[in-house]
């Protein structure tokens, strides 16, 4: 009973909804504890089963290279847009500059995936020669107005300056196009001499002689693309089968020319920059500059950066903040999370490339795969190893993040070839053609990729195959009297 009222107090429903309720918590079944082995696990199969799909590859290899891309216009323009507007210029115009690189490369992407792969075999001698053919201008103009000793090293309208040729309006740089050239030249030539590689004679020619010459061509003004493109070779020479012994010769001669070029004269700041790597406390001011200001926007950035934009190490005191070292300007406004992030995707790139010329159906695009996969991923190493000190400083750009037209527009060039190898994987190619795509979206995008006949899907709407018939007497009789035939035609 109420204490105020006397009134009793008010009985349960007689529906026994209470009991009811209570009933059902009891009878619901307790929620079972968290398990961290089970939860990797289901991760780990959700992602198998991702990776499993027949386009993987080819989706994987759009998304990480699309996110360098999206980093590298975000940081170029971060790294860029104070400076610029210090200087009177536009703090759009490192940005506008860097995307209409990567608009062409683009359509370089777009057409390199529409081609099939005897084009690029067909194009592979012409590439090589006008690699050589540009390598050779830009060193004869600039031995030339070294000679002279001219201020502006020029042939009519060709002017050089150190890396880059400008016809123009157009600025190249010829060492980025040597790279591409190299893997198509290669990957063509390991092919067509077959099982002959395992003799030195046939590595000798013409293979050798004109990888040779490219290193000379490259290494004395850039020693780091020709560590890249010493990469390639090495990479290229595994995959197609070469005897062991022959990198051990190799690797001999190629640290011995290593070693040359560093101390060759008049490439000073090289020696400078090997001793600040080796001992970075007790070199001169000029050759620890750039590395020690890389480390205090490492420093200053911690485990999750300044935030975007605000970093204060870019502002006329790192140099080369938005070319060779950007990865710093990434570790000073982004911290270690986007450094990872950025290593990762590499990582994804890295995988993506070796499954694909795991997959790929010959051998062709099994070694060209896999050189364009190592090109990316020892520039990278190169040069986040010199930002980190792990490595001395080259001034190799990173890919797809650096400022620079030449270098974003053949990358993208490359990937375009990597990504119609991608989309010939034996279970890409049956998906694409059991569920083709309109002509429009194949004219616009990329054409069905060739499929060899044992993994074409089964076809229901096809109609019925008719019924063979009995050979007469004389079928019977020509058939007895032939003495072999052909087979079945093969892909």
């Amino acid at each position: 009973m109420t204490q105020a009222t006397g009134t009793p107090d008010p009985p349960p429903p007689a529906d026994g909804t209470g009991s009811a309720r209570a009933a059902g918590e009891q009878a619901r079944p307790a929620r079972p504890p968290f398990d961290p082995q089970r939860t990797v696990l289901a991760f780990v199969s959700a992602l198998r089963g991702l990776l499993d799909r027949p386009l993987a590859s080819y989706y994987l290899l759009l998304a990480s290279v699309g996110l360098l891309l999206i980093i590298g216009l975000t940081m170029v323009f971060s790294a860029t847009a104070v400076t610029n507007y210090s200087k009177g210029l536009n703090p759009y115009g490192s940005l506008i500059q860097q995307l209409g690189a990567a608009a062409v490369g683009l359509v370089a992407f777009w057409i390199c995936q529409r081609l099939p792969r005897r084009t690029y075999r067909a194009m592979a001698r012409l590439m090589l020669m006008a690699a050589i053919a540009l390598l050779a201008m830009l060193d004869l103009i600039n031995l030339v107005a070294s000679l002279r000793n001219q201020e502006t090293a020029r042939w009519g309208p060709v002017e050089a300056s150190d890396l880059w040729l400008s016809i123009g309006s157009v600025v190249l740089q010829p060492s980025e196009l040597a790279k591409f050239a190299l893997v198509v030249w290669g990957a063509d030539v390991l092919v067509r001499k077959g099982d002959r590689i395992l003799q030195w004679r046939e590595l000798w020619t013409p293979l050798f002689p004109a990888v040779g010459l490219l290193f000379v061509l490259v290494g004395y003004a850039d020693l780091g693309t020709m560590l890249v493109l010493l990469a390639i070779f090495v990479g290229m020479l595994f995959v197609a089968g070469v005897r062991g012994r022959v990198f051990a010769g190799m690797i001999g001669v190629a640290l011995v020319g290593v070693i040359l070029l560093v101390f060759a004269p008049g490439k000073d700041y090289r020696k400078g920059r090997f001793t600040a790597f080796l001992d970075p406390t007790n070199c001169s001011r000029d050759d620890c500059y750039q590395i020690k200001q890389g480390w205090y926007a490492i420093a200053h950035g911690g485990w999750f950066g300044v935030g975007l934009g605000n970093g204060s190490l870019k502002w006329n005191w790192l140099p080369e903040a938005h070319n060779d070292f950007i990865f710093a300007v990434i570790a000073e406004e982004l911290g270690v999370v986007g450094c990872l992030m950025v290593v990762t995707l590499f990582a994804v790139l890295a995988y993506t490339g070796l499954r694909i010329a795991r997959r790929v159906p010959d051998s062709f695009r099994r070694i060209a795969a896999a050189a364009v996969t190592i090109w990316f991923i020892t520039q990278a190493f190169i040069n986040i190893g010199g930002v980190i000190r792990l490595l001395p400083v080259t001034g190799l750009v990173l890919p797809f993040i650096s400022h620079g037209g030449s270098a974003i527009v053949v990358s993208l060039a490359a990937v375009g070839m990597l990504a119609s190898f991608a989309r010939t994987e034996p279970a890409a190619a049956a998906a694409l053609h059991a569920r083709p795509s309109g002509k429009w979206v194949q004219l616009l995008w990329a054409p069905l990729p060739a499929i060899a006949r044992r993994h074409r899907p089964p076809d229901a709407a096809a109609p019925a195959a008719p019924t063979p018939r009995a050979p007469t007497r004389t079928e019977a009789g020509a058939g007895r009297g032939r003495r072999g035939g052909r087979g079945p035609a093969e892909d």
